[in-house]
């Protein structure tokens, strides 16, 4: 299956890369003209309706059913939208020591554009609420409504676009497994998806940018500037805090998060310059249900998803090759 998917996506990368070094930077949107732009609408509302569709399964961590399930609804309504799906398959050693299947879903649009912009988002939750407040939660698989299912609804959403009305750009939407399987201060158990991709990329694999979202549906959303994001990529970074500074989208804000460990940080290592859209402060920094049992669809809403969701969609088609 591995190597299907490696000639396949060899066959294509080798014939439409362009690493042409005047295409590695983007414009800002001084040099758009958006007016001239058809921008397709980012619908909130079916964005949410993909979260329901994923959390609907129960908690997708990695080795159950529900895992298997929703990867079957992944692929399934992936290949409805896109150009092409492959599924990146890999095992790793789970902590009893036998191996987790896992795979990464990778759909691309636009197969001939040679200026492209890859999309991240984790689909896998969390095997344990190591954060909840109670005991006996600790050690059961979280739902993961905004911890994996928010910006994995959101990408769906705008494959669905892609599908009705294809961008200039070529589009790569990478859902990533396993990235929430590590046990606290393990960092080796962490981001395992992103980790294989970034080390098994095909020949010619090179997208001008990345933009990894997660945790992008919390009804109280406010999204800061993330350190790594700025040092790797600062005009990705400026690129889409000026475009939601222009749509008027108040969730982004200027002030500056720590650092977040999260699937940005092998992809920058692979020398694809990405940044995270997180808001980590899940509702806010006194009550948070980050990696708890509460973190499930009612926290979330259709406003927060669609103020993401705009403004990818407005990088994505005024963005000139």
């Amino acid at each position: 299956m591995k190597t299907t998917l490696f000639i396949l996506l060899l066959t294509f990368f080798l014939n439409c890369s362009d690493n042409s070094p005047q295409k590695k930077n983007p414009p800002s949107l001084r040099d758009v003209d958006v007016a001239q732009s058809f921008i397709p609408e980012f619908n909130g509302q079916i964005a949410f309706d993909y979260v329901k569709g994923q959390t609907k399964f129960g908690p997708r961590n990695p080795g159950s059913i529900a895992h298997e399930r929703c990867l079957d609804y992944l692929e399934f309504e992936m290949r409805k939208y896109a150009n092409a799906v492959n599924l990146q398959t890999f095992t790793h050693a789970g902590y009893d020591g036998k191996p987790l299947k896992m795979t990464n879903v990778i759909s691309s649009f636009n197969l001939q554009a040679s200026t492209r912009i890859l999309l991240v988002a984790h689909w896998d939750s969390r095997p344990w609420a190591d954060q909840d407040t109670d005991p006996n939660n600790q050690q059961h698989p979280i739902i993961g409504a905004n911890d994996g299912a928010s910006g994995v609804a959101i990408l769906m959403e705008i494959a669905r676009n892609l599908k009705i009305h294809p961008p200039k750009v070529g589009v790569d939407i990478l859902f990533v497994d396993g990235e929430d399987y590590g046990k606290e201060g393990d960092s080796h158990n962490y981001l395992l998806g992103s980790k294989y991709f970034a080390t098994h990329l095909p020949q010619g694999f090179s997208p001008i940018f990345g933009v990894v979202v997660d945790m992008v549906g919390d009804k109280e959303l406010q999204i800061q500037k993330e350190p790594t994001s700025l040092k790797y990529a600062p005009d990705i970074v400026e690129l889409i805090w000026s475009t939601a500074k222009q749509l008027n989208i108040y969730q982004f804000s200027e002030s500056l998060q720590n650092s977040v460990m999260d699937d940005h940080v092998p992809l920058n290592n692979a020398g694809i310059k990405t940044i995270v859209l997180i808001d980590f402060d899940y509702p806010d920094e006194s009550n948070r249900f980050w990696h708890t049992m509460d973190d499930t669809v009612d926290k979330c809403s259709s406003e927060s998803l669609e103020a993401v969701g705009r403004v990818l969609t407005h990088v994505i088609y005024t963005f000139t090759p």
